[in-house]
């Protein structure tokens, strides 16, 4: 018989919490308010359909050939425009969506043991692509305003055990949709600056501001001490896996070695698309598109929970941008067994002790408000209230 031995790294793979529960989501008649799913409404199916045929017309075969692993230079060129620093487009690698750069960071910046800083609470995908690394996951404590500096001090740690970088999302962060503000960036990069080490900053959400953008970026203010990623998903389309890291000079070879280990590059055809349909400013047309769109239904959500969540003392965060809202709920209540409960009653939501490194709150949940139309947020609310009322009752 055949005897197939897993490699111990394997034992850290696990399987994506949200991507599990995407599949409950396929039973009909359910609202789900678990992925984060771009609206299918903001995709500019038309100009791609003519950003297509013209690259297949001008330049057909070279958008169908292999190609360099940097990535294609008038996008490098493009994404290095638009950035607000001086950024030179050799330090830009486009990878295939940004899940991809956490993956080839974690292989260039972690070994076995090692330290990292993350937030309370954190991206699962981040999670879940260090993991396989074997590293020591150390939560910074976070308030509102983002990491605590003073822990993000206490626990850098010193000689061996210093921690090799710190991962954030200062921009409507998922899964809480808070945003850092600039008092903390400024002293999170000053602290970071003086204690040597590199921050790691997630910035997918960043375009989509409601009312006023976010501040300035963390690596902008110290470029070489931080490794910078983006994403084309939540602002054209998820479906062409198209992300890019910046990173500084001494780092980058790294990462393209990384890169050429794990695919060779991201797919021509994909990077050539989406250079073409931003050229001549589109973002700047489209993007205030999604954010009147995501603005609108993040308030119905917010009025959906003011008005069916009275009397329960369920805590909600306020997003200014993004596409997430953090719930806290009640003590008492696991809103992983609450789960299949709502879901009973036609919503789903992705619960929050997935989103911790370690003492998870499990009373936490995520919804997401940018899939779901006004209509069906309110019925969605609405169940998921009568969910939890029907739980704290039986409790009782």
């Amino acid at each position: 018989m055949t005897q197939w031995n897993l490699a111990a790294r394997a034992e850290k793979m696990n399987p994506s919490v949200i991507r599990e529960i995407l599949k409950v989501t396929e039973k009909p008649g359910i609202i789900s308010l678990a992925g984060g799913l771009p609206s299918p409404r903001t995709f500019p199916i038309s100009e791609f359909a003519e950003a297509a045929a013209a690259i297949l017309n001008t330049d057909g075969a070279s958008a169908l050939q292999y190609a360099a692993s940097e990535g294609h230079v008038p996008l490098r060129n493009a994404i290095a425009e638009f950035l607000p620093w001086d950024v030179n487009p050799d330090q830009v690698l486009i990878t295939t969506g940004s899940q991809q750069a956490l993956d080839l960071i974690g292989k260039v910046l972690i070994d076995a043991g090692s330290r990292i800083l993350v937030e309370t609470p954190t991206y699962l995908g981040a999670l879940q692509a260090f993991s396989p690394m074997e590293p020591n996951v150390v939560s910074v404590a976070s308030d509102e305003e983002g990491p605590l500096v003073e822990d993000f001090a206490a626990k850098a740690g010193t000689g061996a055990d210093k921690a090799r970088f710190m991962y954030l999302l200062p921009n409507f962060q998922n899964p809480t949709g808070r945003t850092m503000t600039e008092a903390r960036r400024a002293a999170l990069v000053a602290k970071a600056m003086e204690l040597g080490i590199p921050l790691v900053e997630d910035n997918p959400y960043g375009d989509l501001w409601f009312d006023q953008p976010p501040p300035l970026p963390l690596t902008a203010r110290n470029p070489q001490g931080g490794i910078y990623m983006g994403s084309f998903s939540k602002v054209l389309a998820p479906g062409l896996r198209l992300g890019y890291v910046v990173a500084p000079r001494n780092i980058y070879p790294k990462l393209l070695q990384a890169k050429q280990a794990a695919d060779l590059h991201t797919p021509s055809f994909n990077q050539r698309l989406v250079a073409e349909v931003i050229k001549n400013g589109f973002l700047d047309r489209h993007v205030p598109k999604i954010r009147a769109l995501y603005k609108e239904q993040c308030a119905a959500m917010v009025a959906a929970l003011e008005r069916e969540m009275k009397g329960l003392d369920v805590k909600w965060s306020h997003p200014q941008g993004g596409m997430f809202l953090w719930l806290r709920l009640p003590d008492g209540i696991d809103t992983a067994l609450l789960l299949p409960k709502a879901v009973d009653r036609d919503v789903a939501f992705v619960p929050g002790a997935a989103f911790y490194a370690d003492a998870a709150d499990v009373r936490t949940m995520r919804l997401s408000f940018v899939t779901a139309s006004v209509e069906q947020i309110d019925t969605a609310i609405a169940a998921l209230a009568a969910t939890i009322r029907e739980e704290l009752t039986a409790k009782a």
